[in-house]
């Protein structure tokens, strides 16, 4: 496969990426357009870009919003409690079909990495058996993983540890928590030490969510990168969420900081669902009710974006658009400057690949897989600004989408010279 007239991110000159079984064999600079061949694509100056990757879903609460009940406070307690009703429906065939459908939505977006949690407060543990199954299955299409995610807490739901094990022994790629909905500030903190040294036996990432809430009070994200730091697992320890970091004083901030670049954890944010989350319990002023994106950015500390939720109990829009979360992150964290633009898709792409410890592997270099997705723009500002459709996702040397603007068709005002 050769691709022509691409421009890469960064760059001012047009390229041409050329892939031969499923890797980068060159990526050449050209003098100027040039006029494809037959076997050739043109990408008539449109931005070649690493695939995006969705660190951060749901894929077995998808599409399940309103079944049985409709979470009507909007709040992140009520999401679980009407989770907590539509898992007893939950089987094999109904995860499969719900989870399928919603990858096929990202993949038609241009995603091609997805890490996705699964509810393992649940003795049957269908949710982790279908979406290890599915994971599997489609290896070959998208690149999936599977965090084993405690949601009604790992220590305080009955079983919840044992569950745990019996859900990595299984195969779950990930670790997972939720310290702040444990029954006690001693269980969280506990909970924070248990998930690392699950990591450590079975050999696998981490990824928590950490502080979901508005309480500034609630401080397990200390723990969890101190335990990250002691046992030097910080690229492979992800916090999700922090949205209590929306509500910490500057002087602990200032400590917590010092810790978190220590420990080299990553964060993902996901900037539609906390806005609409956080905050409930706010009259005004109202807090945003998301973590420090723009502060652990300037830092250096890695962070990303991710959707979260596809019409669940906790958030009922969501369309599969990365680029869509990216626009509401850049408004809600404001990140506006031309700076922010410029790089902006670090936030669904390279930042997310090192969340997910594939950025080895992952972008648009010689040697490395031929993936990647042509968008509708010359570079990150003009695709934000625009919200440039994804024209082509190819993998692996191989096109598994192609999609063709639709013909706008003006009124005859607006083209008469009178």
């Amino acid at each position: 496969m050769e691709i022509v007239n691409a421009r890469l991110r960064s760059k001012v000159a047009l390229y041409s990426l050329k892939i031969n079984k499923g890797y980068f064999t060159a990526i050449c600079e050209q003098d100027g357009p040039l006029d494809a061949i037959d076997g050739q694509i043109d990408a008539s100056g449109k931005l070649a870009c690493a695939p995006f990757v969705e660190p951060h879903i749901h894929l077995d609460a998808a599409l399940t919003a309103g079944e049985p009940n409709w979470n009507q406070s909007g709040t992140l307690f009520e999401g679980i409690e009407r989770w907590s009703e539509r898992k007893p429906l939950l089987n094999e065939a109904d995860i499969r079909q719900r989870a399928m459908k919603t990858i096929q939505l990202l993949v038609s977006q241009g995603v091609q990495y997805i890490r996705t949690h699964a509810d393992v407060s649940d003795p049957s543990l269908v949710g982790i058996k279908t979406l290890c199954a599915l994971r599997d299955e489609l290896s070959d299409k998208v690149d999936i993983q599977v965090v084993a995610f405690p949601q009604e807490g790992l220590l305080s739901y009955p079983g919840g540890l044992e569950l745990m094990e019996q859900a990595l022994q299984f195969g779950a790629d990930v670790v997972g928590g939720i310290p702040h909905f444990e029954y006690t500030r001693e269980l969280g903190e506990a909970s924070m030490k248990q998930v690392i040294e699950l990591a450590l036996k079975y050999d696998r990432l981490v990824d928590v969510h950490c502080d979901e809430t508005d309480d500034p009070n609630s401080r397990f994200l200390e723990v969890l990168a101190a335990e990250a730091l002691f046992n030097n697992m910080g690229s492979r320890v992800t916090a999700s969420h922090t949205t209590a970091m929306g509500s910490y004083d500057n002087a602990y901030c200032s400590k917590l900081f010092r810790l978190l670049k220590k420990s080299g954890i990553n964060f993902v944010s996901c900037p539609t669902e906390s806005i609409h989350l956080q905050g409930r319990f706010d009259s005004y002023p109202k807090r945003r009710g998301l973590t420090r994106v723009k502060e652990l950015n300037a830092a250096g500390l890695n962070v990303c974006f991710g959707e979260d939720s596809i019409f669940d109990p906790w958030y009922s829009l969501g369309n599969g658009k990365l680029l869509r979360t990216l626009d509401f992150g850049l408004h809600i964290c404001q990140m506006m400057g031309y700076t922010d633009f410029s790089a902006a898709l670090d936030l669904i792409t390279d930042n997310s690949a090192r969340t997910l410890n594939i950025h080895d592997s992952y972008g648009i270099q010689v040697g490395n897989p031929g993936s990647f997705i042509l968008l509708d723009g010359e570079d990150d500002y003009s695709v934000i600004r625009q919200q440039g459709e994804v024209l082509l996702s190819v993998r692996h040397g191989q096109v598994i989408m192609r999609r063709e603007l639709a013909r706008v068709v003006s009124p005859d005002w607006i083209n008469d010279d009178n």
